[in-house]
């Protein structure tokens, strides 16, 4: 398939009415459950692998979908515009777990792991930010020792999605300290690894029905084979890993986003106040006009950061400036039209019975995982001055 930035090729349109008739019959009902009861969306969850969505960017010859990253976007997008938490259990896995396991991993490790994530057999998740090392991904403090043909893991490492519930666990740890960001390793962990255990789910202001806990390392020994990529390689591959989860959460933003405008416009037509419909005033009216404008300069913000991926795959040169924009923007707006979307809703907009009260509570997240809106700030600001810095240099 082709991959135009702001004119969609018919593939890439049907996948979307697939996904979006998908998402609305099977996990649209049961998100306002999900949400109230804090359960992880299990059913969700084997729909999702049932009709491929867990294994859609994994390579066709490990049993995967072999779809691009906007194909991904424009899932994940449907998938949050019907349940945000589940949106993440699926952006996690794929984005995380799966696309780092395929860009990174040896030979005999995708042939082993990539199947299985790609029939949903097992559930990914990704292991690096730690209690004292959030924004300062370089700052780990778990460790990871070689001992023969194994390493032995000790730390703990906290705010991970589907922790808990997942059986494949990417970890980051240092195996050498004296080497800072370049003594950072990668490696596939699977539950059940005596030593290996988790803290209690976190309760959460909003995607309540992800699982969110500390994961905790105790001695655990890991096979050397379970390496990722080669030692003091882990931070460059959660940097690009992380380029790949900020267009999965900025597809989430545009998704909840989307189905708050969606709830906006409806309910704009049918209340009524003074004797007509509250959408036939001039101040809703520039509500829903500013909203629905944003939601679509977020939408082709994160499709045009999809491409811009995957074309850093093929070439090695990295789009983290764009792809921080489309996270930054879209996860702003989110917050934005949620927060509008109450407003127009009025006194309703407050009960747990108008679904906008959960959709501004699920679109706060996306201003802080992945990188918060000022990490995001700080990585555009840094590439601009680098820019300039080169421009200034091939000028001398």
């Amino acid at each position: 398939m082709g991959t135009p930035p702001f004119l969609l090729d018919p593939p890439y349109e049907e996948i979307r009415a697939a996904v979006r008739e998908f998402a609305q019959r099977e996990l649209a009902p049961r998100a306002a459950a999900y949400d109230e009861s804090g359960e992880f969306p299990w059913e969700n969850v084997r729909k999702l692998a049932e009709h491929g969505y867990l294994g859609m960017m994994i390579p066709e010859a490990y049993g995967g979908g072999g779809m691009d990253t906007l194909a991904h976007a424009i899932c994940l997008e449907e998938v949050a515009r019907a349940c945000a938490a589940t949106a993440v259990v699926m952006d996690v896995h794929n984005s995380l777990v799966g696309e780092l396991i395929n860009r990174w991993a040896s030979e005999d490790m995708k042939a082993r792991w990539l199947p299985v994530l790609a029939r949903g057999d097992r559930l990914g998740a990704f292991c690096l930010t730690e209690p004292d090392a959030g924004s300062d991904a370089a700052a780990l403090k778990t460790t990871a020792v070689r001992d023969g043909d194994h390493y032995v893991l000790n730390g703990r490492k906290t705010f991970i999605s589907n922790g808990g519930v997942a059986e494949i666990y990417v970890v980051f740890a240092v195996t050498d300290p004296a080497a800072g960001s370049r003594g950072i390793s990668a490696f596939l962990v699977e539950k059940g690894t005596p030593g290996l255990s988790f803290g209690k789910p976190f309760k959460k202001m909003g995607i309540r029905a992800s699982s969110t806990t500390d994961v905790i390392l105790e001695q655990v020994r890991v096979p050397a084979s379970h390496l990722i990529g080669r030692e003091g390689q882990g931070y460059k591959i959660a940097l690009a890993t992380l380029d790949n989860g900020r267009v999965g959460i900025g597809a989430q933003a545009v998704g909840i986003a989307q189905a708050a405008l969606d709830r906006a416009v409806a309910y704009a037509s049918q209340r009524r106040q003074f004797g007509r419909p509250i959408g036939s005033f001039q101040g809703i009216q520039f509500k829903l006009a500013d909203m629905a404008t944003q939601i679509e300069a977020a939408r082709l913000l994160v499709y045009r950061a999809a491409v811009l991926y995957d074309e850093s795959v093929r070439t090695g040169r990295r789009a983290s400036k764009e792809i921080a924009m489309a996270k930054l923007f879209a996860s702003e707006v989110a917050m934005q039209v949620t927060t509008e979307a109450v407003q127009i809703h009025g006194g309703y907009g407050y009960l747990q019975d108008f679904e906008v009260e959960r959709l501004m509570r699920d679109a706060k997240i996306t201003q802080i995982y992945e990188g918060t809106s000022e990490v995001q700030r700080m990585v555009i600001a840094r590439a601009l001055l680098a820019e300039a810095g080169q421009a200034v240099e091939a000028a001398v």
